[in-house]
């Protein structure tokens, strides 16, 4: 997938102890009793909650020398990094919330963080002490338990204590209420500091490097659920949102939700880079482009597309195409080593992709100015730096990114791909309406690469039996 995330555009403006980024008022409707009497009720005859040993989540062991790295950038700074609020939907409702990256890359707290939360590096001679608020448990003694929506236990489920948290994560924390803002705060609306919290991600450490492999297992049994499924979303007016709602099925039951909005591009649809509307028809005869990843508690999130025959046989056409888009992938994976420029990686791909739409007649005669004409069948780049975001330190510099060299450790995708509107005609008309792209999702290595994704069929010929295995035939 090639557009620009937001999960690192949470507005980290918020103000400092608010949990939510606006305050519900449903006085005019509510029924909740307020007597004496009913207060005494309800705020008493409750057990004692059941004192549980937490131990450290295996994040909390590489979340430390992450904190390391950005203190020794802002040396003397007091630093506020913000989960963020939950974001409202309409009305009285919000969004699922999800954490800032930046603030869960530091904390190692997933898909569990509380929203409001800060982590708040205080300077000190030797680099920063960290501080964790968040807005803890209310008691059964607080009305606010059953009577606030936003944040009662009663409405939203068990909520984690001050000491939970600090034992699950391995850092001190504190009441929300007690967070004093600075006037020299650096927070993540301070370009450099977010340009610093996306470049440490870079390079994963062990434990992402994990998650990663383990998101791309899971996303690997949701493509199968939906090959499964393809003779019935094949009856279904819709059958684009048969496809999504399987393969959303099973990124709740692995994961935590979707890394991003699910791209079920049946036929000419899959010419439309981000065709996330998925309320076409899945046609015998026609490709399913599907573009999905699924995010894990930790938020880790894989990004693949694989582009199927919906009958489980490629036409002449379809395969001619679908074997260019391949052979520039694999020239890009040919180029994968520590010590090359991020964008030669693109470079690969997009020579055969030039030579492909050349030798088949599409192209005008190169002009002195070597103009690119073959971008017309592929405009997006070839990969991106993937991990807690789909599209992974989005605001590292340039240099560090498209520019920047290779090193062990640094995971992104490559994704070729051809996209044949039907209505250009300056390709055949057999042409039109076929849109394929094939991305796979790799980790450089200290001698080349790792395809974590490699367990998921590529070719023709494997995807062709790939379909038709998952459908039984």
């Amino acid at each position: 997938m090639t557009s620009t995330s937001n999960a690192e555009a949470h507005d980290a403006r918020t103000p400092a102890t608010q949990t939510h980024d606006v305050e519900i008022d449903n006085s005019n409707r509510s029924t909740t009793p307020d007597s004496a009497a009913f207060l005494g009720f309800i705020m008493s005859g409750w057990a004692e909650p059941a004192a549980a040993e937490i131990a450290p989540r295996p994040a909390a062991s590489f979340t430390p020398a992450r904190r390391a790295a950005l203190s020794a950038a802002f040396p003397g700074k007091r630093l506020v990094i913000a989960a963020g609020a939950m974001k409202q939907r309409s009305n009285d409702t919000f969004y699922v919330y999800r954490a800032h990256s930046a603030f869960s890359h530091l904390t190692g707290w997933g898909s569990d963080a509380e929203p409001g939360a800060l982590l708040v590096a205080e300077p000190t001679a030797e680099g920063h002490d960290f501080t964790l608020f968040f807005r803890e448990r209310a008691g059964r003694d607080s009305e606010e338990f059953f009577a606030n929506p936003e944040i009662g236990e009663f409405w939203i489920g068990a909520r984690p204590s001050l000491a939970q948290v600090a034992q699950d994560l391995g850092l001190p924390t504190r009441s929300l209420g007690e967070f004093v803002a600075g006037a020299d705060d650096l927070t993540l609306d301070d370009a450099e500091l977010a340009r610093a919290a996306s470049e440490l991600r870079l390079v994963k450490d062990a434990f992402e490097l994990a998650e990663m492999q383990a998101a791309v297992d899971a996303t690997e049994r949701g493509f199968v659920d939906v090959l499964a499924s393809l003779p019935r979303a094949s009856s279904a007016p819709r059958g684009e949102r048969v496809v999504e709602g399987v393969f959303n099925a099973r990124a709740r039951l692995d994961g935590n939700t979707v890394g991003y909005e699910t791209i079920a591009a049946s036929g000419p649809n899959a010419c439309t880079l981000h065709w996330i509307r998925n309320d076409g028809e899945v046609r015998e005869g026609d490709l399913l482009l599907l573009d999905a990843g699924i995010e894990l508690d930790s938020l880790y999130t894989a990004d693949i597309t694989r582009t199927v025959p919906v009958t489980g046989t490629f036409s002449e056409v379809q395969r001619r195409v679908y074997e260019a888009v391949l052979e520039a992938a694999d020239a890009a994976f040919a180029v994968v080593k520590p010590g090359i420029r991020f964008r030669e990686v693109h470079e690969a791909a997009m020579a055969v992709i030039e030579r492909k739409t050349r030798e088949w007649g599409f192209l005008p005669e190169r002009d002195e100015a070597n103009t690119a004409f073959h971008r017309r069948y592929m405009v997006h780049g070839t990969s991106h730096h993937l991990g807690l975001d789909v599209h992974d330190c989005a605001q590292a510099r340039r240099e560090l990114y498209l520019d920047g060299v290779l090193e062990p450790g640094m995971v992104f995708t490559i994704e070729p791909g051809l996209y044949f509107q039907s209505d250009d005609l300056t390709v055949p008309a057999e042409y039109r309406g076929i849109g394929v792209r094939i991305e796979d999702d790799v980790v450089v290595t200290a001698d080349g690469y790792v395809n974590l994704s490699a367990n998921i069929p590529r070719s023709a010929d494997a995807v062709e039996a790939w379909v038709r295995e998952a459908q039984g035939r």
